[in-house]
């Protein structure tokens, strides 16, 4: 059994909710979301039951990817706000007892940053060294074979140094030289600036991006069959490579522990690191322990894949690789399409809305739910001339980029969704008017309340907080497993189908008393078996302490 755990570790099962503020809430009328915006909306955010928010990047950035490429890290950029504003936000959040956590992007800068300025201008300079700069081959071409993430060679020519820069993702984003013990003293001064202004907590974006083989040794090919991965399609020349030696390096793992050891002399603070490498549920299990990060998440539910054998396969691989650690789960982020689009398609309904959202919350682990997750938000359908994001332009229309996920919250039935007085800067779909928090506030069935009520019953359920897990043999299409905690053990069941099921309950299951959960559509349990409607989920306790105390 799983054993309790301290205050300070408050992250041990939270629900984070993740906030992505260009699109959450405007308050001065320019069509993107604000800092005062959230401060504005933190009462509906507490009223959710979370524990966290995530804050996606608000530094001073040129935009060229919506914040993660960053100019100033310790300065809020003008469009968010001002660093007074971020502090009434903290405290805001922390009087109504949530934490707040902050994205860091360590791996790259803009090249905006006054220290890409400077060591682009010759190879004499002071910050020479602090990026990945390369010699051209002997017919000018780049150094090696590496490819960016969103397309095309991750190598740049520089003029003024004649020389290559690498940028693992756009290439208005260079990328650090970690081998650099003084760009490693930087980026920890960076992070203290904001531990000491009360972060709780860091949310470290592809964290295992931060150092690259020195040698620069070519990346091998990958098998056609192989060619799939973290938000890229086949068309995309990245899929051809094992990114073997332009991201998760040996020498990441002493940095992260210089990490973890200025994390703790902050008591309470946590990390949660984003990780997508060849092979990310074993860097995950490498990168989390109690000498690196205290939790991690990779894509691994990010993914196309619904099936009960898919989720728990996923789950398990974590679990026997992650002896000493601890993870955190997500199956909607600013990155990827919607989960109720994604896994349930163009009629998904309510009950798999509410379906989903019980399912990652009842998985070991932490849980990161991005905002509209709540409201059973569908993928935005974007036309090509409103789109954003310059992954979406290159890849169109085969790939539709990341904006359809990253539309305005809405808030009422209005034009504007409440969310802005101007143009916003994504357009509103009308179908996400009409789910608006305005009409499910005052709907007792409705997404939003179901979460809320499954989010306060699960804080008291010490099993599906800090438990073990252990999965169940179940006919597909149902997912079952059990929870269990020093003093308590509940039994879940999801029917991931549009079908009715029915659930034979092994015989050392067949005393489990059926939780009641308002927010849960019924399900009828008898002596052997359990009946679950169509995406309907099922938990009963063993043992008498059935409501116990998280």
């Amino acid at each position: 059994m799983a054993t309790e755990v301290s205050a300070t570790e408050w992250w041990r099962g939270a629900v984070i909710y993740q906030v992505y503020p260009r699109s959450f809430k405007d308050t001065d009328g320019d069509g993107v979301g604000d800092l005062p915006g959230i401060v504005e909306r933190l009462d509906y955010i507490a009223s959710l039951g979370v524990d966290a928010i995530w804050i996606s990047p608000f530094f001073r950035s040129p935009m060229a990817d919506f914040g993660y490429d960053i100019a100033d890290y310790r300065d809020v950029d003008p469009l968010f706000g001002t660093l007074e504003d971020f502090d009434r936000l903290l405290s805001k959040a922390h009087g109504l007892g949530i934490r707040v956590v902050i994205d860091q992007v360590l791996s790259h800068t803009s090249d905006q940053h006054a220290w890409f300025r400077e060591s682009r201008m010759d190879r004499d300079n002071p910050k020479a060294d602090w990026y990945v700069w390369a010699d051209p081959r002997e017919d000018g071409t780049p150094p090696n074979n590496w490819m960016s993430l969103f397309g095309g060679v991750a190598w740049r020519w520089e003029p003024r140094r004649e020389q290559y820069y690498l940028h693992n993702f756009l290439a208005a984003q260079p990328d650090l030289n970690f081998h650099n013990p003084d760009v490693q003293a930087a980026t920890l001064d960076n992070v203290a600036f904001w531990l000491e202004r009360g972060v709780d907590g860091l949310r470290l974006d592809a964290i295992n991006f931060c150092f690259h083989d020195r040698q620069l040794r070519d990346n091998p090919p990958k098998p056609a069959h192989l060619r799939a991965g973290r938000g890229f399609s086949t068309d995309n020349p990245y899929a051809y490579q094992y990114h073997w030696h332009n991201n998760t390096q040996p020498e990441n793992l002493p940095f992260l522990e210089s990490l973890r050891a200025l994390l703790d002399r902050y008591p309470g603070a946590t990390t949660l690191g984003e990780i997508s490498s060849e092979d990310s549920l074993a860097t995950t299990a490498e990168y989390v322990n109690p000498q690196r990060l205290h939790m991690g998440y990779s894509f691994e539910l990010l993914t196309s894949d619904f099936s009960a054998d898919y989720i728990r396969g996923t789950v398990e691989r974590l679990e026997a690789a992650m002896t000493d650690g601890w993870p955190c789960w997500a199956i909607s982020n600013h990155d990827v399409q919607r989960a109720v689009t994604r896994w349930g398609g163009a009629d998904a309904g309510p009950d798999f809305a509410k379906m989903l959202v019980a399912l990652v919350c009842s998985l070991r682990g932490s849980v990161c739910l991005y905002q509209g997750e709540e409201l059973g938000l569908p993928e935005a359908e974007v036309p090509f001339e409103a789109l954003q994001d310059p992954y979406g332009v290159a890849f169109w229309p085969n790939f539709k980029g990341r904006d359809g996920c990253r539309t305005p919250m809405p808030w009422d039935g209005e034009p504007l969704a409440g969310f802005t007085a101007g143009t916003p800067w994504l357009p509103v779909p009308a179908e996400h008017r009409a789910l608006s928090v305005q009409a499910q506030d005052e709907d007792a069935g409705s997404v939003l309340n179901a979460v809320r009520a499954f989010l306060r019953w699960r804080r008291g359920q010490s099993a599906l907080v800090h438990g073990s897990i252990r999965f169940i043999d179940a006919p597909a299409p149902l997912l079952a497993f059990v929870r269990e905690s020093q003093t308590q053990c509940v039994v879940a069941v999801f029917n991931l189908s549009n079908e009715p099921a029915t659930f034979p309950l092994p015989p050392e299951l067949r005393a489990a008393a059926t939780l009641e959960i308002a927010s849960l559509p019924h399900c009828v349990a008898g002596c052997d078996s359990v009946e679950l409607p169509p995406h309907r989920a099922w938990f009963g306790a063993l043992g008498a302490d059935a409501q116990d105390g998280a």
